[in-house]
This record gives C-alpha cells, sequence and structure tokens, in this order.
C-alpha cells in the first residue's frame, strides 16, 4: 500500500464517507460507500400526516378494525364444518368436562364461592372465541393468577374487619361498615374490581403497544415463579386437607409461618377429611399418569376430576360426612346468573397497584402458549391483538362477579390433544359450562373441600417437575438456571408479588453483568479456508505469526469499557502502558548511564564517544498487527468509542497496528461520529471479513519488513 493510498481514504473520510477495505488478489482495493443524507424532519408535518392517519375514518378502515377486533368474523365464514366440526366439538366437550371441577377447586384459591368460578371460565371462553388470534389455547382459570387475587381478597376482608380464619358464607362483623354486604358477597367484590383493573391495564397497553414488557418475563423466570407459587398453593390447600382452621398469614414469609400453624394445630385433624385427601389421592394421580402417558393413543383423557368430585360428592351426600365429621363442604352453588353490578370504585385505591403483576403475567402466559402453538401447527398470531383479547376476558366478565382469567397450559394441551381446529371448540366448552350452571351445580352442594384442594395440587405436579429438569437447564444455561432458582426462592419465601419483582430485578442485572463481564476469545485460523474461531474450543486451528486476532462479544460501552482493554491486554499478551513505561525508564536509565560515562571520560581527559541507541521497532514483539473482531459488538457509546481510539493510538505508539474488521452499520457510525478515523496512519481502514484485515496486515508487514523502526513505509 502507498502512501497516496492512504492520503486518499483519508481525505473521503473527511467527507463523511465511509471507507471499507477488500483484498483482491492480495492487493488492497478500497470500496468507497458514500453516506445517504437524511432530509430534515418536519415534526409538525410528520404529527399532522400521522394523526390524519389513524383518526380518520372510512368505511373500508371501519371494516377493517372491526375485523381485527373480532378474528372471528374473518374465519368463521371460511369454516370447514365437514373436517371440522366433529375435532372442535370433541375438544370443547373433552375441556368443558375438566374445566367443571377446576373452576371449583380455583375458586377456592381465589377466596371466592364454587359458582365464580363457574362465571369466570363460562364467560372467558366465549369472549377469547370472538376476539383471541389462536386456533388452540383454553383461556379460564389459572392457578398462579387465583393464587395472587386471593392473597388480595383476604388482605382486603381483614382490613373491611371479618374473621379470615372463617369459612367464606360467614357474615360481616358487627363492627363492619353498614353498607357492607356479607363475607361471600365482599369477597367477589374485591376479585371482579381487581379483575377489572387488570383487564384495563391490559387493554391500555394493546393501546399503547407496549406488549414489550412481557420481554423481559424470561421462559426461565416464569417457570420459575409458577414453581415458587406451586410451593405456596399446596400450602395454602393443606388446611383443607387435614380439615384444621388456622390463621391466614398474608405478610412476607407467610409459607413458613403457615407451616408453623399447621403443626401447632396438626391435632386438630379431621381424620375424614384426611382420609377422603388420601383415597382422592391414590384414585386422581394414577389416572393423570395413564393420561400423560398415553396421551398419543387416547382419544380422550380420562375424566380423572370429574370422576373424583362425582364419587366423592355420592359418598359425602349419602355418608353425610358433613353432619357425622364435621366435614367442610362446598355449600349451595346456585343455578342461573346473577345480575350484573359495577365494579367497587372505592376499592381501586387499595387495589390498583396490585392489579399491575396480575395483568403482566396474565398476557405473557397467553402470549407465550399463543405463539407455542402457533408455531406448532404453522399459523400466525397477534401478540397486540391477544393482548386486546385477554383484557377483553377480564374486563367485560366483572361486571358479570368474575376474576382474572388467562390461558393454561395444562387445558390448552388437553385442548390441541384432541383434535381442536378453531376457537368454535371453546363456544362447545361454554355450552357445557353453561348447562352446568342452569341444572348441574346444586348437585355439587355435599362436595367436600378437601376433595377440590387434592384437584389443585394434583394439577400442580407440571410446575413441581422443573425440578427434575434442573441438570439439563444447568448444562444448556447456568444463568437461566440461577434465575430459576432465585425466582423460585423468592415467590416461595418471600411473596408471590415480590418474588415476581425479585425475579425480573435479578435477570436485568444478570443481563447487564453479561455484558459487563463478557466472553473474550484470540481467534485461529483453520488452514485452507476462510474461518476463523476460538482458539481454545477446536485443535485443528492455528496461530497466525505476527497476528492476533481478538473478539469481544458484548456490546463497547462505559460499563465494560476497562473490562474490553484488560481482555485485550491479556489476550494479546502486550500491555502498550506498561511497555511505553517501561521504555521511559530504560530511556531515563540510559542517559543516566550516559551522563556518569561523560562525566567519567571528561574527568580522565578522554574525549567522549557514547551514543544512545533505543530501540521502538516491531522486532521487539512477537507480533505486529492485531486484528479486533466487530462482529458481535451491537453498538458502542462515547466511552467505547472513547477505548477503541485509545487502544489504536496506544499500539501504534510502539508499532503495533490495529486494525476492525465484521464491523456493523451502527458501529461504523460510532466511530465515524467520534473522529476514530482521524488517528492517521491506516485507521481508516475497515475490512468486511478477519480474513480480508490477515491478508492486508500480511502484505504490510513484509513491505515493512526493511523499512526503518516504527516508521511506515
Amino acid at each position: 500500500m502507498t502512501s497516496a493510498d492512504v492520503n486518499n481514504a483519508e481525505s473521503m473520510l473527511v467527507l463523511n464517507n465511509v471507507v471499507l477495505c477488500d483484498m483482491k488478489s492480495d492487493k488492497y482495493s478500497p470500496i468507497i460507500l458514500e453516506r445517504q443524507e437524511k432530509e430534515p424532519l418536519d415534526v409538525k408535518a410528520c404529527a399532522v400526516k400521522k394523526l390524519k392517519k389513524h383518526l380518520s375514518c372510512t368505511p373500508a378502515k371501519a371494516k377493517d378494525l372491526l375485523v381485527d377486533l373480532f378474528p372471528i368474523i374473518r374465519w368463521f365464514p371460511k369454516y370447514k364444518w365437514k373436517k371440522w366440526i366433529l375435532g372442535d366439538i370433541m375438544s370443547g366437550l373433552v375441556v368443558g368436562i375438566l374445566i367443571v371441577p377446576q373452576s371449583i377447586a380455583y375458586s377456592l384459591l381465589a377466596g371466592q364461592d364454587p359458582v365464580y368460578g363457574l362465571y369466570t371460565s363460562f364467560f372467558a371462553c366465549i369472549i377469547y372465541s370472538l376476539m383471541g388470534t389462536s386456533k388452540h389455547i383454553s383461556v379460564g382459570i389459572f392457578g398462579v393468577l387465583c393464587l395472587m387475587i386471593g392473597q388480595v381478597v383476604e388482605r382486603e376482608l381483614q382490613f373491611a374487619g371479618f374473621d379470615i380464619s372463617d369459612d367464606i358464607n360467614t357474615t360481616a362483623l358487627p363492627n363492619q361498615a353498614a353498607n357492607v354486604c356479607g363475607r361471600s358477597c365482599f369477597a367477589i367484590r374485591i376479585g371482579s374490581t381487581l379483575t377489572f383493573m387488570a383487564g384495563i391495564y391490559q387493554v391500555a397497553m394493546g393501546i399503547f403497544q407496549v406488549g414489550f414488557i412481557s420481554v423481559y418475563l424470561s421462559d426461565s423466570l416464569l417457570s420459575g415463579f409458577a414453581t415458587g407459587a406451586s410451593f405456596t398453593i399446596i400450602t395454602s390447600q393443606i388446611k383443607y386437607i387435614l380439615g384444621i382452621r388456622i390463621p391466614r398469614v398474608n405478610t412476607p414469609g407467610s409459607l413458613v409461618k403457615t407451616w408453623v400453624h399447621i403443626f401447632k394445630n396438626i391435632h386438630e385433624t379431621n381424620i375424614c377429611d384426611l382420609v377422603t385427601s388420601i383415597l382422592s389421592l391414590l384414585f386422581l394421580v394414577p389416572i393423570k399418569e395413564i393420561n400423560e402417558c398415553y396421551k398419543q393413543k387416547l382419544k380422550m383423557p380420562i375424566p380423572g376430576e370429574l370422576l373424583v368430585v362425582i364419587i366423592a360428592t355420592l359418598i359425602s351426600h349419602f355418608g353425610q360426612l358433613n353432619a357425622k365429621f364435621n366435614s367442610t363442604i362446598a355449600g349451595d352453588i346456585p343455578t342461573g346468573f346473577i345480575a350484573p353490578t359495577s365494579p367497587d370504585w372505592s376499592l381501586i385505591p387499595r387495589i390498583a397497584i396490585d392489579a399491575i403483576p396480575i395483568a403482566i403475567i396474565g398476557f405473557a402466559i397467553t402470549v407465550t402458549l399463543s405463539e407455542m402453538f402457533a408455531k406448532k401447527h404453522g399459523y400466525t398470531v397477534k401478540a397486540n391483538q391477544e393482548m386486546f383479547a385477554i383484557g377483553a376476558c377480564n374486563v367485560i366478565p366483572a361486571f358479570f362477579h368474575c376474576f382474572t382469567s388467562s390461558a393454561a397450559l395444562a387445558k390448552s394441551l388437553v385442548k390441541e390433544s384432541t383434535s381442536c381446529k378453531t376457537q368454535l371448540s371453546s363456544l362447545v366448552t361454554a355450552l357445557v359450562l353453561l348447562l352446568v350452571l342452569l341444572v348441574i351445580a346444586p348437585l355439587f352442594y355435599s362436595l367436600q373441600k378437601c376433595v377440590l384442594a387434592v384437584i389443585i395440587i394434583v394439577n400442580l405436579r407440571g410446575a413441581l417437575r422443573k425440578f427434575l429438569e434442573l441438570p439439563k437447564m444447568w448444562n444448556t444455561s447456568k444463568v437461566d438456571t440461577v434465575v430459576w432458582f432465585i425466582t423460585m426462592l423468592a415467590t416461595a419465601l418471600v411473596s408471590t408479588e415480590l418474588g415476581l419483582l425479585i425475579g425480573v430485578c435479578f435477570s436485568v442485572i444478570c443481563v447487564i453483568v453479561r455484558t459487563q463481564v463478557p466472553r473474550t476469545t484470540v481467534l485461529g485460523h483453520l488452514k485452507g479456508t476462510e474461518i476463523y474461531e476460538d482458539l481454545r474450543k477446536y485443535r485443528n486451528l492455528q496461530s497466525l505469526p505476527g497476528i492476533k486476532i481478538f473478539r469481544f462479544e458484548a456490546p463497547l460501552y462505559y460499563a465494560n469499557k476497562e473490562l474490553f482493554k484488560e481482555a485485550l491486554y491479556k489476550q494479546t499478551g502486550i500491555n502498550p502502558t506498561l511497555v511505553v513505561l517501561a521504555r521511559k525508564k530504560a530511556e531515563k536509565k540510559n542517559i543516566r548511564e550516559l551522563k556518569q560515562k561523560q562525566t567519567a571520560h571528561s574527568q580522565a581527559g578522554v574525549k567522549p564517544e557514547v551514543t544512545l541507541q533505543l530501540s521502538y521497532g516491531y522486532q521487539e514483539f512477537d507480533i505486529h498487527t492485531i486484528i479486533i473482531d466487530c462482529s458481535v459488538i451491537q453498538f458502542l457509546d462515547t466511552a467505547g468509542i472513547a477505548t477503541m481510539k485509545e487502544a489504536f493510538k496506544d499500539y501504534k505508539e510502539i508499532g503495533i497496528l490495529v486494525l476492525l474488521s465484521n464491523c456493523n452499520a451502527s458501529v461504523i457510525d460510532s466511530l465515524r461520529n467520534g473522529n476514530y478515523f482521524d488517528n492517521g496512519y491506516i485507521s481508516g481502514l475497515l475490512f468486511y471479513s478477519v480474513h480480508d484485515a490477515v491478508k492486508f496486515a500480511s502484505n504490510v508487514h513484509q513491505k515493512n519488513g526493511d523499512c526503518e523502526a516504527n516508521t511506515p513505509c
């Protein structure tokens, strides 16, 4: 390369262009990419244009909006009745049979009467079938959300003056405010108001398109949160299995405190409830395992929960277990629907914050499951519409005495495995629930609560099995495993809301730490190819004589700039700052020795002929060029640009050339704006690939072989 080439390259860089280097036949060939200048932005005109676009209304636009809001309008006219109807009916019936006992059971977890769980599942199925974009997910009651609702309900009941250790159907205490209804009424008022606020948040997130919040809830975090919440759910159901009454704890550390109360009152165990729970477990667990093992062969899963509920109800009714053994039962489940009422606006200031994590978790789980099934079956879902749909599943039912709903994995898997084709199956499920609400519900009067507790616990098997996957998860990603473990412990031992917050914060910290302490490698060359990879990872790679190729696998910014320099110095084996200091010390020492010899010669009357010899040439080091592979550096900030300039300057001072390769457009723009290309000799040359940079460095070194030390040819 000639000095004229360098001058031309630098002059072109001054004109705000970028010079990239390509090596053809071992010769340097500059490629000039002229920067396209953007037209100045007229903010006012742009704002007016966007407002006109979004606020204008035409018949075509109104139709598109209606179809987008209710996707059923698009797919129902194209429904293939002969091909799909049997699968949808079968799927809807099976899921409906499973949802009935689960809705009754999870109502207990949410602190509500059983009928409200049936209401919730009924309205959620109808609304999502109209507004949802997923063909396979089942929307209804979800255990973790029920737990979070139940904790808020218990707190507000206690604040209102109710004895939360009593059953749901007790009335208000004498000191209760006159305008407050009985406990059951007030509990659903709290639950529906909380649901309304969660739905409002979800709809608002849909309007402002802030669904990106869910990306901060990684799979490992959600899994750890669900597992930690499962321990809390199991703990809350132990009192029903044992048939004891213990005070409820709503403060952080409730799991440990609740177990202390359980052991203190274990002598009061109701033997009838305990025996019923054991028998239900022995019956239900094997059926669940059979369904799991033979799900591919069974046309429909065995409805174990429904069988348990029917058998237990008959035994409890004809055996008069409540009257003879004081066993707690579900009580009256009325038929029909209660007149709609508005949420309790006075409760909103107290529960508005509690609704935020419920809204985010409900949306995140729904979108995750929707995308999972869509990918599996080859169709697409709209995350923003999913947020509208799940928000509507909470806002509208809140007026009909319902609590929060979302997609649930277990029911969605059952729905998919039973030949479901469209959301028409959800309408069939809604018809099953309607039949129960209008006719069958009173028959569950004698159903023991311990049976409902067993159903809840058995359905947590999936979350608890995550412990078996920990070794595999650890081998796959140690960071994800630690996030899972921390979230699980925080959720179980502290509280569900704080556990989720701790998990999110810890995940963010892990991301920051991974960029602050990234992986750094020295690359080797696979002979006969243009492949350069980590020398420590592959045996058949070789180092290049005189060249070090350094890769930094993270953005370069203020938080990791020092680590970048330390890693660069360590991997190359040369710290230019220390080299310069050593040379200065050597120079001072040589000068001092020179002066001493000159003085000695003067005193002896001899003419001094000593000269100072200092060497700054390439020959002092094993390497003459450092190539920085920027392929994994996503961006540079001001500190990162300064670090690059400092590295180039420091190595140049000791005669080592620094070249950059594989820079993306963002990095190139940052370097240009940071005046990196004004550093002088060869600093303005960027290379498309590491191989081009290696060929260029080899050519330059060959030309410089006979040059004077530290002076470019």
